[in-house]
């Protein structure tokens, strides 16, 4: 195995456990009520604490399968066919497509709407960027049926369709070229005449929340971009991040957060010092390849000879590998 192979698989171990910090973060209460407060109607103008005795149970991280099929689980109760969203074994479907984070939230009292179900289903997705190998829409689009479709048997029976769960795939996309957010649902268009079709239009929600890598000044209509920033960021200290989540937003930071900005924080900072050594190696390499001597490249880069001849000779040895 070569030395850039062995860099590129430790970063990417590195990589997999910020991306698993970053969402036992995201999927902490406090903040995915500040992340309701700015994106579903009946949450706008509450205070985020009185939002999170609403989020049920504790939201699954990176265990429930997006496949058809796999979404939901079976168990036996008392001689009761019970299903929930399968959350419960992350192994079991090993290497499939999971939601990062989702869960069910109970709709505020104060909503007063004739008729409205008590609960919604939301997700929570984060994107270190934009994909280039397929639009994210699309793959929004495709999560936000399989919320719909999967309740067919969980949270309703035969043809009992007016219980459909409303559903909020909201995705956090960062750096970006500039801070954003749009909602994109049904709408209806009447081609001939006009016809009230009985029916939810809000059933199918989508938010797309696009990051920059600078950290807005907080106001109220960046308020949302600021805190996710500085949770998500690699470049603020832990220091600088809980000054802005506990001092600014009055978010309690228990030990269980502080450890994941903690470990976030450390990963960060592996995940540049990776690159840069990364990167420093292969030009030394290069260097070599086109036959400059160890003491040459020494005063080119400024390293050691002793450094730039162990890295020649730990590439030798990796070939042979």
């Amino acid at each position: 195995m070569n030395t850039e192979l062995k860099n590129a698989i430790a970063s990417t171990d590195k990589d997999a456990q910020y991306d698993a910090s970053a969402k036992r973060l995201l999927g902490q209460k406090h903040i995915l009520a500040h992340i309701l407060v700015k994106t579903v109607p009946e949450f706008m103008g509450m205070n985020p604490k009185d939002i999170v005795p609403l989020i049920e149970g504790e939201p699954c991280i990176s265990t429930v399968p997006v496949e058809p099929g796999l979404t939901n689980t079976v168990t036996e109760n008392s001689g009761e066919r019970l299903i929930g969203l399968n959350g419960e074994n992350a192994e079991i479907n090993e290497g499939l497509i999971r939601f990062d984070i989702i869960f069910y939230v109970r709709m505020p009292s104060k909503s007063g709407i004739k008729g409205e179900l008590s609960q919604i289903i939301v997700n929570v997705e984060a994107q270190k960027s934009e994909p280039t190998e397929y639009d994210i829409l699309n793959r929004a689009i495709f999560y936000v049926s399989r919320m719909i479709s999967s309740q067919k048997g969980r949270d309703f029976e035969n043809s009992n369709y007016n219980d459909i769960r409303r559903v909020y795939s909201i995705w956090v996309c960062m750096n970006m070229d500039k801070n954003s957010m749009s909602h994109i649902h049904l709408t209806k268009d009447d081609i001939i005449d006009t016809y009230h079709w009985k029916g939810n239009l809000d059933l199918l929600n989508i938010v797309m929340l696009g990051l920059t890598k600078e950290l807005p000044e907080h106001d109220e209509m960046y308020e949302l971009h600021r805190l996710l920033g500085a949770l998500l960021s690699k470049e603020l200290t832990i220091n600088e991040k809980l000054t802005i989540i506990g001092d600014e937003y009055n978010i309690p930071v228990e030990e269980n957060f502080r450890r994941d900005v903690n470990i976030m924080c450390n990963l960060s900072q592996g995940i540049r010092e990776d690159g840069i050594a990364e990167g420093e190696a292969r030009i030394i390499l290069n260097m070599h390849k086109n036959g400059l001597t160890a003491e040459q490249i020494a005063t080119y880069t400024g390293t050691s000879v002793d450094d730039v001849i162990a890295i020649i000779e730990t590439d030798k040895k990796a070939v042979l590998v």
